[in-house]
């Protein structure tokens, strides 16, 4: 029972750490990419702008794949409030974002207020409801 437990666990480390440092793959494409210089940029032109969603994640993680169509959605019905932000933490431009918001696993995301104060972090995939209902705790409306 000891070794079967152990080799469970040894299982799950060789998976998360394979897909975490696994291979990149050919799509490279990242649908939304901000630095936080331009967060700041996009806080000082649109004062409408009530909450910051940021996606950490990386393309070709299944769980971080299946939340970029919800990532779309959630940029395209609430545009003048919630500025959606992705960075791929496995290309070298997405690497210091793992030690700047403090990352574990992927996808994580990270929700700022207006003032850049995270209010709001999960690990793993969210659905779009509960993001909704995460944004709702900061006056976003339909």
């Amino acid at each position: 029972m000891k070794n079967t437990k152990r080799y469970v666990y040894f299982a799950v480390f060789a998976i998360l750490l394979t897909s975490f440092f696994g291979i990149r793959t050919l799509f490279n494409h990242n649908p939304v990419d901000q630095s936080e210089k331009e967060i700041s940029e996009s806080i000082s032109k649109n004062k409408e702008i009530k909450v910051f969603f940021v996606e950490l994640g990386s393309v070709g993680c299944v769980p971080c794949d299946k939340m970029q169509p919800i990532m779309k959605e959630i940029e395209e019905e609430f545009k003048d409030q919630v500025s959606v932000v992705f960075h791929d933490v496995k290309t070298e431009e997405g690497k210091p974002y793992i030690k700047e918001f403090g990352i574990r696993a992927i996808p994580t995301q990270i929700f700022l207020d207006k003032d850049e104060k995270e209010f709001f972090r999960h690990l793993g995939f969210l659905s779009k409801d509960e993001i909704i209902k995460v944004l709702r705790t900061q006056g976003v409306t339909e």
